[in-house]
């Protein structure tokens, strides 16, 4: 039985990479043309959700939203959460409407085809890169300036160890906050890593539940003092998926 369930499990996940790749060659006319300039990323966005959308309903995965506070449109925020799952960036695309940027590993843009937009659209980040990280915040400011938001996931990748509910923040995107004086937008993943986890045979669709928090002004915080705004977000975070484990 247990046997069969891994192979069950491991056509699953194919069916999720073949997702992934056949919908963004249905789209790729439309992402060619609105990744060619910066001023169509909202039309790129756009179809990004539509992608992501495909992909959550596709693998059988019903997201949930709850909004204690809702993006006003045309406003930038820093938006954040915990990370968990390679459906976390599906997951953020469903909840937020809002046209945001990613900030993201560079070696994500090695994979085929999802690569080739991901490295035309995201912000990328080499973090053994002191220049790279320093990049990163100029490509920031541009975007924002444009009227875009940006994303970040502050735990910098996926834990190794599935016990660790919250991994340590770091502190990039409270300092983005910071300097450009915008709101951070706390979201709370409660089910990724049940429903699409690193672990083989942890995965089965279901229902992915996600909460919009209060949102967090910067105005009063001082650059010295992003590690104070990272805790703070953190700690809102963490109670939340602590408060629901139990």
């Amino acid at each position: 039985m247990k046997f069969l369930k891994a192979i069950l499990i491991g056509l699953w996940r194919i069916w999720f990479y073949l997702l992934i790749t056949v919908t963004i060659i249905v789209l790729f006319p439309l992402l060619l043309l609105f990744t060619s300039r910066e001023k169509y990323y909202p039309k790129f966005f756009y179809l990004a959700r539509i992608w992501a959308k495909t992909v959550l309903f596709g693998m059988g995965f019903y997201p949930v939203l709850k909004k204690i506070e809702k993006p006003i449109q045309g406003k930038s925020y820093m938006f954040v959460a915990n990370h968990t799952s390679m459906t976390d960036i599906m997951l953020m695309l469903y909840c937020i409407k809002n046209p945001f940027v990613f900030v993201g590993k560079r070696e994500l843009a090695r994979f085929p085809i999802f690569g080739f937009f991901y490295k035309r659209t995201c912000i990328l980040v080499d973090r053994s890169n002191v220049k790279s990280r320093n990049a990163v915040f100029e490509q920031a400011q541009r975007r924002l300036s444009q009227g875009i938001s940006i994303c970040i996931f502050p735990e910098g990748g996926v834990p190794d160890d599935l016990s660790i509910v919250l991994d340590n923040f770091k502190d990039g995107a409270f300092r983005l906050a910071i300097d450009h004086k915008i709101p951070i937008v706390p979201l709370v993943f409660y089910d990724n890593k049940k429903r699409f986890s690193y672990t083989f045979l942890k995965a089965s669709p279901g229902k992915m539940r996600a909460k919009i928090l209060n949102f967090i002004p910067t105005e009063d915080y001082k650059p010295t003092e992003k590690r104070i705004l990272s805790d703070k977000v953190r700690s809102l975070i963490f109670d939340e998926l602590i408060k629901d484990k139990k």
